[in-house]
Parts: C-alpha cells; structure tokens; sequence
C-alpha cells in the first residue's frame, strides 16, 4: 500500500511547481516593464532580489535551516551571477527598447541551449529525437509569433541590440541552470533560492551604480505602480516562481524544467493584450499551438530518456 501511494505526492509536487513557474514566470515579464518604467533597471533588479532573498533566507533560518557554509556562498555567487545577475539583468535592461512579449519569446530559445550544452561538452549522449522535434517546433513557433506583427508591435520596433542581449542572457541562464547541478549548494533547494539572490542583488546594484543608474533616481520611483509592480516580482516572480525553478532544476531534469519557456510567451502575449490592449491574429494562434505541441514533445521525449 505505502509503496504504490508513494509517488502521488511527488506528482502533485511537480505539478504545482510547473505550475507556479509557468504562471510566475509568464507574467514577470509585463511586471518588470512597468518597474522600469519609473526605476533605473538593473537598481530595480538589485532591490527585488535583495529584499526576496532576505526575506526568503530570514524565514528559513527563523524555522531552524542550518547557517551555509562558505564554501555554499561561493556555489550562490557564481549561480546566481549566471542565472540572475546576467540572465535576469540583462532581461531587465533589455525591456527599455524591447517589448516584454519580444523578450520573453526570445527566452523561449532556452530550451534548445539547455538541451544541445551537455551534448556539445560530452557530458551527455545525444538529445532524443522527439526532445529535438520539440525544441524545433518550439523555436518555430516563436518565429512565427515574432513575425505577427499584431501581437508584438510597438512604437519604433525591436532594438536589436536589446535582442541580442536578450539572447545572450538565455545562455547565461542556460550555464547557470546546468552548472548549478553541481555546484556545492545547500541541500535546501529554498535556501540556495535565498543565497542565489542575496549573491546577485549586491553584484546587479554595482554594476547599475557603475552605469550611472544612481543619476536618474526620481520621486516617483515611490509611486503605487511601480513599487505593486516590484512587489509582485519579489513574491511572485522571485520566490515562487525562481523557488519552483530551483527546485526542479532538483527533482527533474533540466530539459523539462527549461520548458516554461514555451509557456510563458503565450502568458506574456496574452497579458499585453489584456492589460497593454495588443491585437491579437491567427498567426498569433498558430505560434501557440505550435509552442504548446512543443512542450508535449521534449516532456515526453525526457520522460522516455529517464525510463
């Protein structure tokens, strides 16, 4: 009786995980658009992984998790360098010239660095070929959603620039996610959560300090709507969300944990159209089942790999 009920409650975890990061992660992205609106971005970055990780690592240390080592602060600082400073801070400093859907359908090219990395440096056979067709089907539909010009225009266009840089923060991401994996991290998967963002916040204010942020800071960065807008990144977007992230980085593989990068572009198209008023068409559509067909795809492809 115990050993066939034992894997319920890990099902309904992954569940609520994937579900919390998709839901989470998707709509971050419209959050942190209107933060910078009124705060320099890589300072707004700075603060909402500060006060989450405090909080975050106040609890966790109140209800007795033992202190880290400092050899787990050396792990944070390089993970959550990878994963926040330069993946997140770079999203941040991107969405002045870019969209927050643009940016978050170029996130969705995570997957494939997350799959092809361990392949290319031998520490792994070659992906499945359903996980493939997956991430082809994925990246397929979101150059189809790019070129629906009635889901993602705006005013002046796209920077390249800033999509460049956006994809250059998938790879940091993609590293940092990978090499968390064996990095000496606490056992706490919440509490990696907490150092990881204590390690970038310090390391994203400097850099914003070094760039000048310090020089556009204004009374009405203390507005309602941008501090709503940093609040609901700080517990939504960073513990939940990058919590839930972790966590499976733990408990599944790095593949299926990439997935959110499906989903969450068809969050964040969804949103700007009914909070930014963006049209939406049939090719807006037809990228989406294209994109939820790839999530099924390297889901099942992953799992049959494991078995």
């Amino acid at each position: 009786m115990t050993a066939t009920a034992a894997p319920a409650p890990r099902q309904a975890h992954l569940i609520v995980a994937f579900a919390l990061l998709y839901v989470c992660w998707g709509s971050t992205y419209l959050a942190i658009r209107i933060a910078i609106g009124t705060w320099p971005p890589l300072l707004m970055a700075a603060l909402r992984f500060t006060v989450a990780g405090a909080m975050l690592y106040a609890f966790l240390r109140a209800r007795g998790t033992p202190a880290p080592a400092p050899r787990n602060w050396g792990a944070a600082v390089i993970s959550g360098g990878l994963l926040l400073g330069i993946g997140n801070g770079s999203i941040c400093w991107a969405e002045q010239w870019i969209p927050s859907s643009v940016a978050a359908l170029i996130i969705a090219s995570t997957p494939l660095w997350m799959t092809l990395l361990p392949w290319l440096g031998r520490r792994a056979p070659a992906p499945p070929a359903l996980v493939m067709v997956g991430v082809l089907l994925g990246l397929a539909g979101v150059g189809i959603l790019l070129g629906a010009r009635d889901a993602v225009a705006v005013s002046g266009g796209a920077s390249p620039w800033a999509a460049a840089v956006v994809i250059g923060a998938t790879l940091s991401w993609a590293i940092g996610s990978l090499w968390s994996r064996r990095l000496p991290l606490p056992s706490s998967p919440f509490l990696s959560t907490s150092m990881q963002m204590l390690a970038a916040g310090p390391l994203l204010a400097v850099t914003g300090a070094a760039r000048g942020e310090l020089g556009h800071l204004t009374p009405a960065m203390l507005t309602a709507t941008p501090l709503l807008a940093i609040a609901f990144l700080v517990v939504f977007g960073s513990i939940a969300g990058f919590g839930s992230y972790v966590w499976l980085l733990r408990n599944t593989t790095p593949t299926r944990a990439s997935t959110y990068a499906f989903v969450n572009p068809l969050i964040a198209v969804v949103l700007g159209w009914a909070i930014a008023g963006e049209k939406l068409g049939w090719r807006t559509f037809a990228a989406s089942t294209l994109i939820v067909s790839s999530v099924a795809a390297v889901v099942l492809g992953s799992a049959r790999r494991r078995v």
